[in-house]
């Protein structure tokens, strides 16, 4: 790693005090050293001149299947459960070595491309290793893990698990892969849903999450009919049930949450669980809309995401937080999730749903160097005289503005050219495994 100064930005912290300078930054290997003006450290391999740019704190998604990226548009116009059965879960299970790797390199490309610098990413039930390599090729900040299904109806084959098997190959890739390159890759584990694990299973997550001190990743209430099969089979609903096993704690982060009643959203806030809202997943799967500003007046943990790319069919956080907010007006009015609410969800509540808000999601000195640089000289995004920074980015920026990306202080990509990703082989691969996997999956998928 090198020292990098990045000079004359505009530097919006998301520090305690949401500090907006315009100023230079020093990294000192992976962390940052130094904020201020006019800054002269005595070593520097680099120097960005960031002058009328704007850094930002690297965006962090908290639900994402980097598996699915090789699925965009094959799963379109479908509800939840006819999207998995019909389409997702037998492309999932046609799926090899390699195709999971491309598939993981095509996403993290395009979050790269638009400024994430950390992914909370659930995967599919085998070649999970490949994504890992993917991810510790290309610089991403992770928390990741195999998905975990030991139940369930109309799963494929190729999808089903025996519950010893899944807890064991999970606790292999566990012990391979979390803390990796000094803590940049971490594991979660990642039980699918209720519907697809047994009570087995789902006590022994919670025990392992315990003993090796890992997050728990999974998704719940998303659609009402998942709510009624968990009913049917437990006597309870999700959060209730999750609370019953003991999974509902700080180690727990949910996907999407939307049909919850006054109990559920009760446990989770006294439990201290994570919620991380999906917004263009939940429209376009017709899931419903989330009781975003409610959640947030009570003080539970909400973060950003924008789940697999067959169900979005992107994994752009301006997209989401442009989403978050404007989804919510008309039911509680235009100042209900102003900007500067969803751009903390987008960057520090990010962090803290993953334990992490001491070391990402803020400029911060002693933080590690988590940056994105945005070009906002363009018409879309002026005039820029005495107009919120927070409000523009949120409300106008676009991916298309991120010129350069920067994680754990390496530049991962500079003046929108990837520096740890061959975009030329990644996309002939992508199309070339998406091809192969359909021939396959079309067999199960008839």
């Amino acid at each position: 790693m090198k020292n990098l100064l990045i000079k004359n930005a505009q530097i919006i912290t998301m520090n305690p005090a949401n500090d907006i300078m315009i100023g230079d930054i020093f990294i000192k290997n992976d962390t940052i050293h130094s904020i201020g003006s006019e800054l002269n450290p005595d070593h520097v391999d680099r120097i960005i001149d960031a002058e009328n740019r704007t850094v930002i704190p690297g965006f962090v998604q908290t639900h994402i299947h980097l598996c699915q990226t090789l699925f965009r548009g094959k799963g379109d116009d479908l509800e939840l459960l006819d999207w998995l059965k019909k389409r997702i879960w037998p492309l999932e299970a046609a799926h090899d070595e390699e195709s999971i790797y491309y598939s993981a390199m095509l996403g993290i490309g395009e979050l790269i491309q638009s400024g994430t610098t950390t992914i909370v990413d659930m995967e599919t039930v085998h070649h999970t290793d490949f994504a890992f390599q993917a991810i510790a090729k290309s610089g991403m900040r992770a928390l990741s893990g195999k998905v975990m299904m030991d139940k369930g109806e109309d799963v494929p084959i190729g999808l089903q698990e025996k519950t010893s098997d899944s807890i064991q190959e999970s606790v292999d890739l566990l012990e391979k892969w979390n803390l990796f390159d000094n803590g940049r890759i971490q594991y979660a584990f990642s039980p699918r849903f209720v519907i697809s694990c047994t009570k087995e299973l789902l006590v022994e997550v919670r025990n392992l999450a315990e003993t090796y001190d890992v997050k728990v990743h999974t998704h719940a209430s998303e659609n009402q009919k998942e709510i009624e099969l968990v009913q049917i089979e437990t006597g309870m609903k999700n959060i209730e049930y999750l609370d019953h096993l003991g999974l509902a704690n700080e180690r727990l982060i949910l996907a999407h949450c939307i049909w919850l009643d006054e109990q559920e959203k009760k446990i989770i806030k006294e439990k201290g669980v994570h919620v991380s809202h999906c917004p263009g997943s939940n429209l376009k799967l017709a899931s419903g809309i989330a009781d975003v500003p409610n959640m947030l007046q009570m003080g539970i943990s909400l973060s950003l995401g924008a789940d697999g790319a067959p169900c979005n069919n992107n994994l752009n956080m301006f997209h989401e937080m442009r989403l978050a907010a404007l989804i919510q007006k008309p039911t509680h009015g235009p100042t209900v999730m102003n900007a500067k609410s969803v751009f903390e969800m987008a960057t520090i509540g990010g962090a803290k749903a993953i334990g992490l808000e001491n070391e990402i999601g803020s400029i911060e000195v002693g933080k590690k160097a988590d940056l994105v640089i945005l070009n906002l000289n363009n018409f879309h995004t002026y005039p820029s005289y005495d107009v919120d920074p927070i409000s523009r980015i949120v409300y106008s920026a676009s991916r298309d503005d991120v010129e350069t990306t920067i994680i754990n202080g390496q530049i991962v990509m500079e003046n929108k050219e990837l520096k740890t990703i061959d975009k030329d082989i990644v996309l002939y691969e992508a199309n070339r495994s998406i091809k192969r996997l359909l021939k396959f999956a079309n067999i199960m998928m008839k």
